[in-house]
């Protein structure tokens, strides 16, 4: 079996029962159960959820997108070996982490496969929530052309590139475009303050005033639980993005629960201690991978300036990179997820044909 067959690119035509048009983002997949069999799986896993909970089969792909674009290799790799369960592998390393130290829940509810997730709908909160703990990327250059404010934050004068901050920073962003709000642009990915967020809770999807702080909290200590195990692993935890939403409880209670992925290659920098403390940055992320394609291309300006999207499009479309570039993101994700794991990630001779079997032979989702 070639190396093709073991990368699960196209992942929104899986022949799973739904009703609703599948939700295909940049790496997942998201199909809306039946109430039926929603109702069914609750009943017979016995999900900690309330019965009319609408559940979802989330898929994760091996796609690799950067600069808001997909990349292809050369030969039809259309992805990055072992890239997508490496990714989740770890999310369920650090959720299950959290639940232990007694934070808050996750939308999971059941991992049929490496690639699967079974997930609760929640009402997502608007924001990008972004965690820095040293100056760099898009932050860095920004400071290097005199900007000091970032969100309602003023950074002090004379701080270098790649260096550790004073304190933990949270540069929210929007997610999606969000309409009427004073001082916040209609665009997705704006920077937002916490004022921003406090003067209108609601619009961002907030419950109450009161759950921003808890929403600070949950970073918080999620960031420092990720970062106090990558630091015993010799690993720095540079910033990151998480994502949180409402669920009810068994009650039918709002609560609030940490969404998405967290503490990975894609959604987070991860510096190698080591080489920092020998003034050297060895990534073990998909910075990595945006730093090759930053200096593979003549022009990196297409890159970062969001007006020449066209041209970025374009670039990500008419180009395959060689191979070797695949496989060393492959060799990055699966060496940092068996480190954080402890566990090795064995990569699916036909990842497609097993997500079927499973859902359904265990969970009677496909007819």
């Amino acid at each position: 079996m070639s190396l093709t067959d073991k990368i699960l690119a196209i992942n929104n035509d899986l022949p799973i029962r739904t009703e609703l048009p599948v939700h295909s983002g940049k790496v997942r997949s998201v199909y809306w159960l039946t109430a039926q069999d929603s109702q069914r799986l609750i009943k017979q896993k016995g999900y900690q959820v309330p019965l009319d909970t609408p559940l979802a089969i989330m898929v994760i792909s091996d796609r690799i997108s950067a600069f808001d674009c997909i990349w292809h290799g050369e030969g039809g790799l259309n992805g990055v070996p072992g890239k997508g369960a490496a990714l989740n592998a770890i999310s369920n390393h650090w959720f299950d982490l959290f639940k232990q130290q007694g934070l808050a829940d996750s939308h999971i509810l059941d991992i049929p496969h490496p690639f699967v997730w079974i997930v609760q709908k929640a009402k997502p909160v608007l924001i990008e929530a972004i965690c820095r703990q040293y100056i760099t990327g898009s932050m860095w250059r920004a400071y290097a052309k005199g900007e000091r404010k970032f969100c309602g934050i003023t950074l002090p004068e004379g701080l270098a590139r790649d260096g550790k901050l004073t304190e933990l920073l949270f540069t929210p962003s929007t997610k999606g475009i969000l309409r009427n709000i004073p001082g916040v642009p209609e665009a997705d990915d704006v920077n937002v303050t916490r004022q921003n967020i406090a003067d209108h809770y609601h619009a961002f999807n907030f419950d109450s005033a009161k759950d921003i702080s808890l929403y600070e909290k949950l970073l918080s200590e999620g960031f420092n639980v990720i970062s106090n195990e990558l630091a015993k692993l010799g690993q720095i935890f540079v910033d990151t993005k998480f994502e949180f939403g409402y669920v009810n409880d068994l009650q039918g209670k709002p609560k609030l629960i940490y969404m998405d992925e967290v503490g990975t290659p894609d959604s987070s920098r991860i510096w190698d201690a080591e080489q920092y403390s020998q003034g050297k940055i060895v990534e073990n992320s998909k910075e990595g991978f945006r730093q090759l394609l930053l200096n593979h291309f003549p022009d990196p300006d297409i890159l970062l300036n969001k007006d020449r999207m066209p041209e970025r499009e374009a670039l990500a479309r008419d180009n395959a990179l060689p191979v070797e570039v695949l496989m060393d993101i492959s060799r990055t994700y699966i060496g940092i997820a068996e480190k954080i794991t402890g566990k090795t990630i064995v990569l699916s001779e036909n990842p497609k044909a097993e997500i079927i079997q499973i859902l359904r032979d265990e969970y009677q989702l496909v007819d």
